[in-house]
């Protein structure tokens, strides 16, 4: 394997996190879109130093000289991560400060800095707030180093500062996090403005309040980012729930991999937070402006202002799934294929609900991995449960930061009488799968979900994903052995139509781009088209090469990570790359190989990448009914033509926004599939309204 070959994964993702920076840097969007942008980058980064730098830490710590596939050690993988990393603050915080901010102070939005401004209204409204809600749940932590430091929440705004008395003694050290329940930004009453405060700059003015008789010597809000990659060895656990809230209460204690701090802290107070915490000067970072953007989405979202936001988008009902009509009857008549978030996510939860209620169906089983705070899927299912219906629900305790919800969740569906199943030993079960099983006229009837995405109805009007919700039997075979082996803890079957990971997914792939490698060297007419995450598997991206040398036209849409390197001369010069990062989070992966014209077409909750492939249990779904298929390769082929917000990878990794020939038609892929949505429901419309149904009346 030819480390010039592959490009570096952590690498990569931070070349993804410029893509959606670029957004923010587009001064053809609103002003609040572009904010939103910034913040959604701010909110990528605290996950990449959780898990990525994190992890490399422990890598280099350890000794580890282990190289990836691009041939770098942790060490450098660390170093060459930071120096881009640096690259992408500096970026940030240059349009927050000298763009976004003076626009939105011209537009009416501003953040008061000094307390001086303010009329003496304004002065007493704040005063309630912090009196009110503020001061009664603010804890001041006594920073004593010789003892345990008390426990910190990660990733939450605080105030550190020195305090002295008369008596001369050594300055000490107390830290008051800022209250959960308090907004970032603190609203000031203002008939011209949309003014606010910040709540760390609230807590410095007050904090004569919280140490009466002492003097602050120093005082600045900070924030530390700890280690996230800390995972269950879950081969040796006798309770998974149990062993999971052990993991949760260590990451609370893990090792800081970066401390964040204003640019003017002093060097006294920032030498004391780097001693408590830890940390080096190299993961210090003194942050020249607001610390946290990801809570800049509270300004993007405020109410008040859509002449600064794009114009929204609702989601279409879907015309295949009549509103009057029984989930169970629409699916009798065919299947039916969903694309969210331009038609809604309403035809799945329908199918829970629906389940959940009627006294024909015998069982359900779902797979959980993320779900919505108050996930209407969960209630149904709970609901199904106290029913007297065999609900049996698979709640992958180990998807990372979803734990603690998921652990909560369980309890409920188990203390509702559901079999409740904690994932797989030793495997993430990543796979979308819902199965209902129905008596109807003497004979079990079953209906079946496969999804792109998550049950979850909050991130399914934000993530493109595919639904393929079905009654043929034949899915209903394989969905009830699937099932079945995961609760039984049997061998992976071969199934008649779905494939799985982590024992037969791989390689159902390479067969299929290996075939297409032989057509292609048989001077047979071969392309491959592929929508995924991520791209990083190696024998995946080997025989991607391959195919590519034997003449196999190779189109990816990959939103985030891709090792592979496109467009090089002899090696890659057939595959062509491109990244959408637009208003919805590209997120649906479907894959075309054109095998001779048979057109096989599949959907899949599984990227390329080894962990995926190798480490999880995933599904890969072929899409059998000729509409859905026509409909899919059609959606492909949309991305794949976008020349709006598509951007063009290069072989050294970098990306070229794309952009129209001169006289040919601008293809906005989202846009234009927003706008078919929204004509297929019109057309369903009409033609409903013109049917006469006659009213029957009831025996």
């Amino acid at each position: 394997m030819n480390p010039s070959h592959f490009i570096n994964r952590e690498l990569s993702w931070i070349e993804f996190n410029q893509r959606v920076l670029d957004e923010a840097l587009n001064p053809d969007l609103p002003l609040l879109e572009r904010l939103k942008f910034l913040a959604i980058s701010g909110s990528n980064l605290d996950e990449f130093f959780m898990v990525r730098i994190g992890g490399l830490m422990l890598l280099h710590q350890s000794g580890s000289r282990k190289k990836d596939i691009a041939g770098l050690t942790p060490y450098q993988q660390l170093t060459e991560a930071r120096t881009r990393l640096d690259e992408m603050l500096m970026c940030q915080y240059q349009l927050l400060n000298e763009e976004l901010i003076p626009e939105l102070e011209q537009q009416g939005i501003r953040q008061i800095h000094d307390f001086n401004q303010l009329e003496g209204s304004q002065i007493s409204a704040l005063e309630r707030v912090f009196h009110e809600s503020v001061y009664p749940v603010a804890t001041p932590l006594a920073i004593d180093k010789d003892r345990d430091i008390p426990l910190f929440p990660d990733l939450q705004i605080a105030v550190a500062c020195l305090l002295t008395n008369d008596d001369n003694e050594e300055p000490r050290l107390a830290i008051i996090p800022a209250p959960n329940h308090v907004p970032r930004f603190i609203e000031v009453p203002d008939e011209k403005w949309l003014s606010y405060v910040t709540i760390e700059d609230l807590l410095i003015k007050h904090l004569h309040d919280f140490f009466p008789g002492e003097k602050v010597k120093a005082a600045a809000p900070f924030r530390v980012t700890r280690n996230g990659d800390i995972t269950l060895n879950d081969e040796n656990a006798l309770d998974l729930a149990d062993d999971m809230e052990d993991i949760l209460a260590a990451r609370k204690h893990s090792t800081t991999v970066r401390l964040e701090t204003v640019k003017g802290v002093s060097a006294e107070l920032l030498t004391e937070l780097q001693e408590v915490f830890g940390i080096s000067k190299r993961e210090t970072y003194r942050i020249p402006g607001l610390i946290d953007l990801k809570s800049l989405l509270q300004i993007a979202f405020t109410n008040g202002f859509e002449k600064l936001k794009t114009d929204s988008w609702a989601p279409s009902r879907s015309p295949q799934v009549p509103a009057h009509q029984s989930i169970f009857e629409t699916l009798s008549e065919g299947d039916v294929l969903l694309y969210h978030p331009y038609e809604s996510f309403d035809p799945v939860i329908k199918l829970i609900k629906e389940a959940s209620e009627d006294p024909n169906v015998l069982a359900i089983k779902q797979i959980l991995y993320r779900t919505a705070s108050d996930s209407l899927i969960v209630d149904a299912l709970i609901k199904a449960a106290e029913n007297g219906i065999q609900v049996t629900v698979l709640v992958e305790l180990k998807a990372r930061f979803d734990e603690a919800r998921n652990l909560i969740r369980a309890d409920e569906l188990h203390r509702a009488g559901a079999t409740v199943i904690y994932g797989v030993k030793g495997l993430k079960t990543h796979a979308k799968c819902a199965l209902v099983v129905r008596k109807e006229e003497g004979r079990i009837k079953r209906y079946c979900h496969f999804g792109t995405g998550n049950y979850n109805e909050s991130t399914a009007k934000l993530y493109t994903d595919v639904s393929l919700l079905t009654s043929d039997s034949s899915y209903g075979s394989d969905a009830s052995a699937f099932f079945n082996s995961v609760s039984g803890r049997t061998q992976i079957p071969n199934y008649q139509h779905i494939v799985a990971a982590p024992y037969h997914l791989k390689p159902h792939l390479l067969e299929l781009i290996q075939s297409e490698q032989q057509r292609a060297k048989q001077g047979e007419k071969a392309y491959i088209w592929a929508k995924v995450n991520s791209l990083q598997d190696p024998d995946i991206i080997n025989a991607l090469y391959k195919a590519s040398q034997a003449g196999v036209s190779i189109r990816l849409n990959i939103r985030g990570i891709c090792c592979l390197r496109p467009g090089v001369k002899g090696l890659s010069e057939n595959i062509k790359v491109t990244s959408i990062i637009d208003r919805y989070l590209e997120h649906a992966r479907v894959m075309l190989f054109h095998q001779g014209g048979q057109d096989r077409v599949y959907i899949s909750s599984a990227d390329w990448m080894v962990r995926n492939l190798e480490k999880r249990v995933e599904l890969l779904v072929p899409v059998l009914d000729t509409g859905a298929k026509k409909r899919l390769i059609k959606l492909l082929k949309t991305h794949l033509d976008d020349n709006v917000k598509a951007r063009h990878m290069l072989a050294d990794g970098s990306y070229k926004l794309l952009s129209a020939k001169s006289g040919s038609k601008q293809i906005r892929a989202q846009e234009s599939l927003q706008k078919a949505a929204v004509r297929r429901a019109r057309r369903a419309e009409r033609e409903r309204s013109v049917i006469l149904e006659p009213h029957m009346p009831k025996d």
